[in-house]
């Protein structure tokens, strides 16, 4: 009897791991992946806008010294991806992971992590060649993501080893914010600012991922979504993934993106400012308080706000200029965590003060 229940205990295990394996093979082909990921530049040439960077790396490619790097510029221009794509093509797949080291501000980077991981792996000497016959640079590569968060103690501890182990190893710095790197860091790197992606380039690459994932849209929609990305590509891919989800196969349309991206629809600006020129403040305390129950942030009507006032031709300089002071104020004590409704009372109130002086 013994026997028999262990002959099949044994004759039932295979079936199961087929079985299971037959399932994790399933959800390998189901795994849906981030539209960021999956059209991440995965060469220099697909790097949009950013010519002087490629023109670089391309020529550290094709053999040419590649420099201490320090990328800066605002979020989602490409400073991770163009680094990450250039190791890739320096080292293919199989050295990309001995020859590269990657540290963002997720990971514990003070001074211990610079005098210890970073300066053990910077020693380390590398020889040997690529297995597909593709000559390999003799160094490898450190990437510091988001090295403007790195305190100032931690920064300094890098200046020793870079110039100690420049034979073996390139460091690539990425910033939002030059300013924060420490004057010993920058004078070690070619500096290379990323520029805000223009609305063509941003609007041909979004077009291109809506052929590829069979996005129905209108042109309204794509140049909304565009306006509201404000130059940040990985902003732009993120709402237009989220507004296929929300469509559900339908039209992206201007209303869905201005919905995702908390943005404070033209029509309610306008009755913003409607209220303003008509010298009611009962009018006017009305709906500012339906747009702040409406779940509006304050900093955002803001934004809006100013963009809409500069346009306005019935204005003149001084009225203008009294009120961007306003606005001015209005943001830092919105950053200090005042109250948004006292805060947008009292701007409104100002602009209706300049408008009557009209």
């Amino acid at each position: 009897m013994h026997a028999f229940l262990k002959g099949t205990s044994t004759s039932t295990k295979p079936q199961k791991d087929k079985a299971t394996a037959g399932a994790s093979g399933e959800n390998k082909k189901q795994k849906p992946i981030p539209w960021v990921e999956k059209y991440r530049p995965k060469c220099v040439d697909e790097v949009a806008f950013q010519e002087e960077v490629v023109a670089v790396l391309k020529r550290s490619l094709e053999g040419a010294d590649l420099p201490n790097l320090l990328f800066y510029g605002p979020p989602g221009t490409g400073k991770t991806s163009t680094i990450l794509a250039a190791s890739r093509e320096l080292y293919g797949p199989e050295l990309f992971r001995q020859r590269v080291l990657e540290l963002n501000a997720s990971d514990e980077r003070g001074i211990q992590v610079v005098r210890n991981k970073i300066k053990t792996f910077a020693q380390l000497t590398v020889a040997g060649s690529r297995s597909d016959g593709k000559p390999c640079p003799p160094f490898k590569i450190i990437i510091l993501d988001e090295a403007d968060s790195m305190t100032n103690p931690a920064q300094a501890a890098l200046r020793r080893t870079m110039e100690k182990e420049s034979k073996t190893t390139r460091f690539c710095l990425i910033c939002n914010y030059v300013s924060r790197i420490i004057e010993p860091l920058t004078s070690r790197c070619s500096k290379f600012r990323f520029k805000p992606l223009a609305d063509e380039i941003q609007k041909k690459r979004v077009l291109e991922i809506c052929e590829k994932e069979d996005v129905k849209y209108t042109k309204e929609g794509i140049t909304a979504l565009v306006k509201v990305s404000e130059g940040d590509l990985r902003k732009a891919i993120t709402y237009l993934q989220s507004a296929a989800r929300l469509t559900g196969g339908k039209e992206i349309n201007e209303q869905v993106i201005t919905e995702i991206a908390g943005v404070v629809s033209n029509a309610m600006i306008d009755s913003l400012i409607q209220a303003c020129y008509s010298s009611s403040f009962e009018k006017l305390e009305v709906v500012v308080s339906n747009m702040i129950n409406e779940g509006f942030a304050a900093t955002q009507i803001i934004t809006q706000l100013h963009d809409t006032i500069i346009e306005k031709e019935d204005l003149n300089d001084k009225q203008k200029s009294a009120i961007t002071e306003k606005l001015a104020e209005v943001d830092k004590c919105l950053m200090d965590g005042a109250d948004e409704y006292l805060q947008m009372i009292g701007l409104c109130s100002v602009i209706m003060q300049q408008v009557t002086q009209n």
